[in-house]
C-alpha cells in the first residue's frame, strides 16, 4: 500500500509533464538552442563543440538523437524519462533518510508536482540531467555498497562535464565525512579518491580540448566570460549583460580578438579578479543580488513559454503560480537552513550527534550558493537544489507545527490551572 501511494503520485507527475509538453510547444533559444543544435551536430557525426562551454548534456542528447532522430519532441520525451528517473531515485534516497513516513510522502509529493519539475521538461537545458546525476550521487553516497567512492568519482566527472564547478564535490565529501565521522585520514582518503577517479575520467576530454587549443585546457572556456560580465562596475543587478557594455571592455581589444578560446578565458578571468579585489563592497552587494536572483525568482518559466504562442493572461497566471510556490518553498527552506547551520555548529562544539543527510544538504546548498554568488545568479541555477530545498522546507513546516502544538498545550495547561 505504501509503494502504491508513490506510484500514483509519480503517475500524476508523468501525466502533468506529458500534458505540458503536448500543449505548450516550447521552442529553444539562446543556450537551449545551442545545446540542441550541438546535439544534432554530434548525432550527425560532427564536432563535439569548440571548448567554449561544457557539452556533457549535448553529447548525451546527441546519442539519443542518433537512435531516435533529431526531433524536438524526442528531447522533450527524453526529459520526461529523466524526470521519472528522478522520482524513482528520490524515493530511494528518502528511504535512506531517518524520517517518518508522513514526512517522506510530503517531500516526495511536493517534488513531483513542483512547477519547475513539470515545465522544465519542455526545455533543452542541462538542469534535469544534472539533477539526475546529483540524485544518483546522493543515493550512492548514502548506500552501503562496494566501490562507492570510485562510483562517486565517475559520477562527479559526469556532473563536471555538465557543470564544471562540480569537480569540487570531492571537497564536499571531505568536509561531510570530517564533520560526521570525525576521522581526518578517512575523510582525506575518500575525498582524494573521488578527485583522482574524476580526473582520470575527465583526462580524455581535457586531452581533446588541449589538442584543439594547442595549450592546456580544462572542460570548458566560458568561466572567464561569466566571471567578467558579472563582476564589473556596469553590472548593477547581478544578471547577465553584454560584455561589450563593460567600461573599457577587454573584448574590444585587438589582443583579445586575436586570442584563442583558452587565452580569452584567462584574460577575462584575470580582468574580473582584478575588479573584485579593487571593488570588494560592490562585489559583495552583487553576490547577494545573484543569490536573490537564483533562489527567489521564477522568471525561468519564460524559457518554457518561449515560442509556444500562449496568451499573455495565461503566461501571467502560470508565472505568478510558479513564482509564488518557489518563493514560499525556498524562503522557508533558507530560514530552516540557517537555523540548522546554527544548530550544527552548536552540536559540533557540544560534541552531540549530527544528522548526516542534514549536513549533506547544508554542504550542497553552501557549495552551490558560493559558486553562484561569485559567478552568475539565474533562477534556473536553483533547479538541482529543489530536492534539498523541499527537504528543509518540510523541516520548517514540521518545526512550526510542533511549536503551535506545544503553545496550545501550554495555554490549555494554564487555563486548567485556574
Amino acid at each position: 500500500m505504501k509503494k502504491k501511494y508513490y506510484m500514483y503520485v509519480g503517475m500524476l507527475g508523468i501525466l502533468l509533464s506529458l500534458i505540458w509538453v503536448i500543449l505548450v510547444r516550447t521552442q529553444p533559444y539562446s543556450d537551449f538552442q545551442y545545446y540542441n543544435e550541438l546535439a544534432k551536430q554530434i548525432a550527425n557525426g560532427g564536432v563535439w563543440g569548440n571548448t567554449y562551454t561544457s557539452v556533457g548534456y549535448s553529447i548525451l542528447l546527441g546519442f539519443v538523437y542518433k537512435i531516435f532522430g533529431g526531433s524536438l519532441i524526442v528531447a522533450k520525451l527524453f526529459n520526461i524519462v529523466l524526470t521519472v528517473l528522478n522520482y524513482f531515485i528520490l524515493y530511494k534516497v528518502l528511504n535512506k533518510v531517518n524520517i517518518n513516513e508522513k514526512k517522506r510522502k510530503i517531500i516526495y509529493t511536493i517534488f513531483v508536482i513542483f512547477p519547475n519539475n513539470i515545465f522544465y521538461n519542455s526545455i533543452t537545458g542541462t538542469e534535469i540531467i544534472f539533477t539526475t546525476v546529483l540524485l544518483l550521487i546522493t543515493l550512492i553516497y548514502f548506500s552501503d555498497i562496494k566501490y562507492k567512492y570510485i562510483m562517486l568519482g565517475i559520477l562527479t566527472a559526469a556532473s563536471a562535464m555538465i557543470k564544471p564547478f562540480f569537480i569540487l564535490f570531492f571537497f564536499a565529501v571531505f568536509i561531510l565525512e570530517l564533520v560526521i565521522k570525525k576521522r581526518l585520514l578517512n575523510a582525506l582518503k575518500h575525498g582524494i579518491l573521488i578527485l583522482v577517479i574524476s580526473m582520470i575520467c575527465l583526462a580524455p576530454w581535457i586531452y581533446r580540448n588541449t589538442k584543439v587549443m594547442g595549450q592546456l585546457t580544462f572542460i570548458s572556456n566560458n568561466s572567464g566570460i561569466v566571471l567578467y560580465i558579472n563582476n564589473n562596475s556596469q553590472n548593477h543587478y547581478g544578471l547577465w549583460m553584454d560584455a561589450n557594455n563593460v567600461e573599457n571592455s577587454i573584448v574590444k581589444k585587438k589582443s583579445y580578438i586575436k586570442a584563442n578560446e583558452t587565452q580569452k578565458n584567462k584574460m577575462l578571468s584575470t580582468a574580473a579578479k582584478k575588479w573584485i579585489i579593487s571593488h570588494p563592497k560592490q562585489f559583495i552587494v552583487l553576490g547577494f543580488k545573484r543569490i536573490l536572483n537564483t533562489y527567489f525568482s521564477c522568471s525561468d518559466i519564460s524559457y518554457s513559454l518561449y515560442g509556444a504562442g500562449l496568451s499573455t493572461n495565461v503566461q501571467l497566471i502560470l508565472g505568478i503560480l510558479a513564482n509564488d510556490i518557489k518563493i514560499i518553498v525556498f524562503a522557508l527552506a533558507v530560514i530552516s537552513i540557517i537555523i540548522c547551520s546554527i544548530k550544527t555548529i552548536y552540536n559540533l562544539i557540544a560534541k552531540n550527534s549530527l544528522k548526516a543527510y542534514d549536513i549533506y544538504g547544508l554542504i550542497l546548498f553552501y557549495m552551490f550558493t558560493s559558486v553562484y554568488s561569485v559567478t552568475e545568479g539565474q533562477p534556473r541555477y536553483s533547479f538541482p537544489l529543489i530536492f534539498i530545498a523541499i527537504y528543509f522546507f518540510c523541516n520548517a513546516l514540521e518545526s512550526a507545527i510542533l511549536f503551535i502544538k506545544s503553545n496550545r498545550g501550554r495555554k490549555l495547561a494554564y487555563k486548567k490551572s485556574f
